[in-house]
């Protein structure tokens, strides 16, 4: 029997095929999930309907501003009328303003760290709350958010998106509290760094993947593929005693002194 057969899925954060998103929308469908992927904007989502035509069983797309709880609210309407209810959810969006990547941290605006926290951390509450009565209502449920070890120590040119994935790593563990009695696990995957459309914009990521091939433990970087396995654990049957924690795949850089 496939990993997610039967299972509905909300997946947010798909802006190219190049996004980890999108890889974890390609394992869960051809695991058998049912899919509805979410886009920001006509720009975004002219990508997101190419890449949905390339599965299996076309999903459901909706636009969705994560920063507008009406859009937040009309995704779940969409996902329980043309899903029938969500049992899992995958929360693949981050952003901060490219000033405050570029800048000092010291430097970040009032109003950067406002965007970077709403879009990056307060969207994974936000969605989470959305869903979770459809969750209960199907017997429980999996969320899945995505993190970078730039939380726990400092990149250069990661700056606020570090303070903002701190946030949401705290927000996991919270979430995984209040959620846990409605049989609701939350997680989160700190991936190695990927080149991804986020991933562009932080200055001098080439050598960030240089540094992890030449420290890590496997002595490579990671793949995009390698991701979506690990959130097929933490969104399957397979993962259903584990919530509250930030799962490493990161090719064991995170346990390097130097």
């Amino acid at each position: 029997m496939s990993l997610l057969s039967g299972k509905c899925g909300v997946i947010v954060g798909v802006a190219n095929k190049r996004s980890l998103a999108w890889a974890i929308a390609q394992a869960a469908a051809a695991q058998g999930a049912r899919l509805l992927l979410t886009y920001q904007g006509e720009r975004l989502g002219e990508n997101v309907r190419e890449l949905a035509a390339t599965l299996p069983e076309p999903p459901v797309l909706a636009q969705c501003d994560v920063t507008v709880d009406a859009d937040i609210a009309a995704l779940v309407e969409t996902a329980e009328r043309e899903l029938g209810g969500v049992d899992f959810l995958v929360h693949g969006v981050a952003f901060a303003p490219r000033e405050a990547l570029a800048a000092p941290f010291v430097e970040t605006s009032r109003e950067a760290f406002r965007i970077a926290l709403d879009v990056s951390a307060y969207s994974l509450i936000a969605l989470a709350n959305a869903v979770a009565p459809s969750m209960e209502r199907r017997g429980g449920g999996s969320v899945v958010s995505l993190t970078y070890l730039g939380s726990e120590r400092v990149f250069p040119n990661y700056n606020v998106m570090g303070v903002a994935k701190a946030a949401l790593e705290a927000s996991v563990r919270y979430l995984a509290s209040d959620l846990g009695p409605r049989h609701i696990r939350v997680n989160a995957i700190s991936a190695g760094p990927v080149k991804t459309l986020a991933a562009a914009g932080i200055s001098g990521f080439s050598a960030i993947l240089q540094i992890y091939r030449d420290r890590a433990p496997l002595r490579r970087n990671i793949e995009a593929a390698e991701v979506a396995d690990a959130a097929l654990f933490l969104l399957g049957d397979a993962g259903r005693a584990v919530t509250g924690e930030t799962l490493m795949v990161d090719a064991g850089f995170h346990i390097m002194g130097m």
